[in-house]
């Protein structure tokens, strides 16, 4: 199911927007929901990019982190600076340096609303 994903050898020079589109495909693979990648940069100055995406429960959330990490790793060759939320699977944060991102369970995306935040920010195309 992942043959769609180029995980070939150039995918290493991934400059930050394509790194931040092929996480969101990646993502799209394990059935993330309502995925969208927003160019920050301008607006927080510490990341280029946050993905958002939801998932309907924790083991779905620990699957897509599961296989960003995993994809990431074999395809760039690089881990995160950070990760957060991991065990508990309801808000899982994956810091990249110049991409981010948010891996939420449904319940938590609708009460933190994120994208709220970043309203006049327009999404990037990844699909």
């Amino acid at each position: 199911m992942t043959d769609a994903i180029n995980t070939d050898a150039a995918a290493a020079d991934l400059n930050s927007l394509e790194l931040a589109v092929f996480i969101a495909r990646v993502i799209d693979e394990k059935q993330g929901e309502n995925t969208i990648v927003l160019p920050v940069g301008p607006v927080v100055g510490i990341t280029e990019y946050f993905i958002v995406t939801s998932a309907s429960n924790g083991r779905l959330v620990r699957a897509i982190t599961d296989a960003v990490l995993g994809n990431v790793r074999d395809a760039v060759g690089k881990g995160p600076l950070r990760s957060e939320g991991t065990r508990e699977q309801q808000w899982v944060l994956i810091d990249y340096g110049d991409v981010v991102v948010h891996i939420f369970v449904d319940e938590m995306r609708r009460f933190y609303e994120i994208e709220r935040l970043y309203k006049d920010i327009v999404p990037t195309a990844w699909a």
